[in-house]
């Protein structure tokens, strides 16, 4: 696809895997909003480096007023991410305003998260519908079962399932465990690498259970891929190596990558009642439907990572000391 000029709207564009996904457009020359909550502003320093470049609309679903805005830049292609929204009278007002979009209309794909039990299908946290686009954080076996109260998020989702089979070009994406520069302190991988710099201890359990993860550059990868997909793909795609490692052994290499000094921990913590042991998906539709196979090996992707949060304490270090 030739992105030089595409009109690209990024809902959720100053989130981890967002902020990529805006870097790879902007790259490619294509012409960007992207919108962000009221007063949110200052969290947006993922996009500090291309601030200037984007056209910023600061919008809710529950504020027609602000959804304009996105009518107006009347985008050809959508990210979809999920919004803030209450749900009722949130959605009747954003349909009122998205439907008016012109004859052509825009081409939707969204991502959904990983999965919360391995033992269900993840239901996707975000599609569209026409254009609205409505979010949920279900976990159905079948995520466009319909649910009776009309005012439920997953309701939502069952109510924009024949919608969404309506349009041509809907592709729903389910990137798998993301990690990589700029991801917050608060997901396991930045956190660990973060006490390992700092000469912290590890407190775990004993890390017999496994989880996959993917590097934000072969997920974005997923994403431009299936942007510029010249056929219809039916159905959620997974974005997922399909490979898992157990959590001692995560906590071992980021150790060993780091060079750390900190006590390793494992057994220090208990199991959680209801923990989940294995956690991947299967990549076969993403191989079958984009040709996608991730490119970044858990080990280089965490070297690239390791070194980018060094920098940030570094950065961090003088700007503190400057004060």
């Amino acid at each position: 696809m030739q992105w030089n000029g595409r009109k690209v709207l990024v809902t959720g564009g100053s989130g981890f895997i967002g902020a990529r996904l805006v870097g790879r457009l902007l790259e490619a020359g294509a012409t960007l909003a992207v919108t962000v909550r009221y007063g949110n502003v200052v969290k947006n320093e993922r996009l500090r480096g291309c601030w200037e470049q984007l056209q910023i609309i600061e919008a809710d679903l529950r504020n027609r007023g602000a959804l304009e805005a996105v009518r107006r830049f009347s985008p050809r292609l959508s990210s979809i991410w999920p919004p803030t929204i209450t749900w009722g009278r949130a959605l009747p007002r954003s349909r009122s305003v998205l439907m008016s979009t012109p004859r052509e209309r825009p081409t939707w794909w969204t991502p959904a998260p990983t999965p919360r039990d391995s033992s269900i299908s993840p239901a996707p946290r975000s599609m569209a519908i026409r254009p609205p686009y409505l979010s949920s954080r279900t976990s159905s076996r079948n995520p466009f079962l319909p649910m009776p109260s009309p005012s439920t998020p997953a309701n939502c989702i069952a109510g924009c399932a024949s919608a969404w089979r309506t349009l041509s070009r809907t592709v729903v994406l389910r990137p798998f465990n993301a990690y990589g520069p700029y991801q917050s302190s608060k997901a396991i991988i930045p956190e660990l690498i973060l006490k390992c710099l700092r000469g912290l201890p590890i407190d775990c359990t004993p890390g017999e259970q496994t989880r996959e993860f993917n590097f934000v550059e072969d997920l974005v990868d997923g994403f431009l891929l299936a942007a510029a997909a010249d056929h219809v793909i039916p159905g959620p795609v997974n974005l997922a190596a399909g490979q898992e490692v157990a959590i001692r052994d995560l906590v071992q290499t980021i150790a060993r990558l780091t060079a750390s000094s900190s006590e390793l921990r494992l057994g220090a913590l208990p199991y959680r009642p209801t923990e989940i042991w294995r956690m991947r998906g299967d990549p076969t539709r993403a191989r079958q439907w984009l040709g996608w196979e991730p490119k970044t090996s858990l080990e280089e992707g965490l070297g690239q990572t390791v070194e980018w949060f060094r920098g940030y304490l570094a950065q961090t270090a003088d700007s503190t000391a400057q004060r």
